[in-house]
């Protein structure tokens, strides 16, 4: 098993990860169907309605994700993710009902979208930290990465798939296909080993234990300095679900099946960064911040292209930088919580991500039909060279060099490391080598090759996600113990 598949070594991760690709591939569909019905069967090409649609969609994940968070970390979450799915594949059969008996209105899809926004707002949070339960901590990484090459994967060939279904049966019976499609990872959740499943102990019942993630992750700088630049992309940056359906329609005065293929195209982008990142044993908060930027630069470029085609090009760049971001975001957040917070951490980072989406998306809309759909797509680029901004402060601030150095830090570091590999004893793989994750056991029994003096797991791990330091004196800012409240769990250390 080579270092970019190493996940895959885990029975549990290959049939989880078989069943959400079937499913992911329906979801996309379905986002395309709905938009297109939205835009040019129900309204006349009014982008606030589509933009109202997919708020709707994420607007329950800002209001319920804490709450969505603390279940998950008190609760089975192989259970509770067969509960969630089962609800989205329903809700996706009644949509195709009401629209294959043409009784479907606005309101319709509305509601479904509220609805569907409400069983997502629960699935996400234990989706993401199922993840280390599937591989343990030392795959993680990978794992995420793997996680993110299907999903685009799927959003390779859903878009596509479903502008030329939209064409030949119609959206009702797309949206018949996504329910079918469920089917994949409902099938794969009861075949799980569940011997083999690396389980946190549940969350005792316990009062404020949401307020007790909340102060944990104020006593974390760095995941709040992700929180903060992760809400600016999500709120204003990550609507290409409208803006992409508004440049296909409005600018290029082209139909489903070019929406469709726009989503495509973009996704070879976000799949091709999901498979750079799967090579990475560790992320870095300098990828981070240097994927915000180029997140801005390539979306600025894309609003200005005069052609679908050229358009359609830059898209693949502003895919690779958008999955980098948010792959290196995810990475860092789950591998510096500590085991007994990651559900209500990752609900809080989901929220901020998706949450702000029920404020941007129709922001966007109303921006394109006021101003114009170039102008909509340009101030989602700028918001994420705002977030660049943001996270370039808070480094030179924290007293790590400014980004010229902390890039230079990253390639000195990486030559080093590559020096090392040649030198090491043959026979020592990447996923079985100590230094696959920091301070976590080997994935194997073999003999891993002398290391410098370990510290405990958790400081060690933070060290490597955090850029390497420079001269002149430390500004990092001390961490402190996170509050506790009455009835929250201690801390325990990473099972594998």
């Amino acid at each position: 098993m080579t270092s970019m598949f190493r996940a895959l070594q885990h029975p549990n991760y290959r049939l989880w990860a078989a069943g959400a690709l079937v499913s992911n591939v329906g979801t996309w569909m379905q986002r395309v169907a709905q938009d297109w019905l939205v835009l040019t069967q129900l309204t006349n090409h009014d982008g606030a309605a589509v933009g109202i649609t997919t708020g709707l969609q994420f607007l329950p994940i800002l209001l319920l994700g804490p709450y969505a968070g603390l279940l998950g970390d008190r609760l089975d979450k192989r259970k509770l993710l067969f509960a969630t799915q089962t609800a989205m594949g329903l809700l996706a059969l009644v949509q195709g009902v009401l629209v294959l008996s043409g009784a479907a209105q606005l309101w319709h899809i509305y509601a479904i979208a509220l609805l569907l926004g409400v069983a997502s707002a629960f699935d996400a949070p234990p989706r993401q930290a199922f993840v280390s339960e599937l591989v343990g901590r030392a795959d993680v990484p990978n794992a995420v990465a793997l996680n993110s090459a299907s999903f685009n994967l799927a959003r390779l060939a859903g878009p596509g798939v479903a502008g030329v279904l939209i064409g030949l049966i119609g959206t009702g019976w797309v949206f018949m296909l996504n329910a079918a499609t469920f089917l994949g990872v409902l099938f794969s959740l009861t075949r799980l080993r569940v011997d083999l499943l690396h389980r946190t102990p549940p969350l005792p019942r316990g009062k404020g234990q949401i307020m007790a993630g909340v102060r944990y992750v104020r006593t974390e700088p760095r995941i709040l300095l992700i929180l903060v630049m992760a809400g600016l992309v999500g709120t204003f940056t990550l609507n290409f679900q409208v803006t992409n359906a508004l440049m296909a329609a409005d600018v290029f005065h082209t139909g489903a099946d070019a929406y469709g293929f726009l989503g495509s195209i973009q996704a070879i982008g976000t799949l091709g960064g999901a498979l750079l990142a799967a090579r990475r044993k560790q992320p870095r908060l300098t990828l981070l911040v240097g994927a915000a930027v180029g997140l801005g630069v390539a979306t600025i470029v894309a609003a200005a292209m005069p052609s679908y085609l050229s358009y359609a090009v830059v898209l693949v760049f502003v895919g690779v930088s958008a999955l980098t971001f948010l792959n290196s975001a995810n990475t860092i957040v789950q591998l510096t919580t500590e085991p007994q917070y990651r559900g209500r951490v990752l609900a809080l980072y989901m929220a901020v991500i998706q949450g702000g989406t029920p404020i941007g998306a129709p922001l966007v809309g109303w921006l394109a039909n006021a101003v114009g759909t170039r102008w909509a797509v340009l101030a989602g680029g700028l918001a994420a060279l705002v977030a660049g901004a943001v996270g370039v402060w808070a480094l030179a601030r924290w007293g790590e060099g400014t980004f010229r150095e902390q890039l230079r830090a990253v390639w000195a570091e990486r030559r080093a490391a590559r020096a090392a590999s040649a030198l090491a004893s043959p026979g020592t793989s990447d996923a079985g080598s100590p230094s696959a994750v920091p301070g976590s056991p080997s994935a194997h029994d073999a003999e891993p090759a002398p290391q410098p003096p370990t510290v405990p797991a958790r400081d060690t791990a933070a060290e490597a996600l955090s850029p390497a330091p420079q001269r002149g004196p430390s500004l990092r800012l001390p961490r402190r113990p996170p509050a506790t409240t009455t009835g929250s769990q201690p801390a325990v250390a990473p099972r594998n």
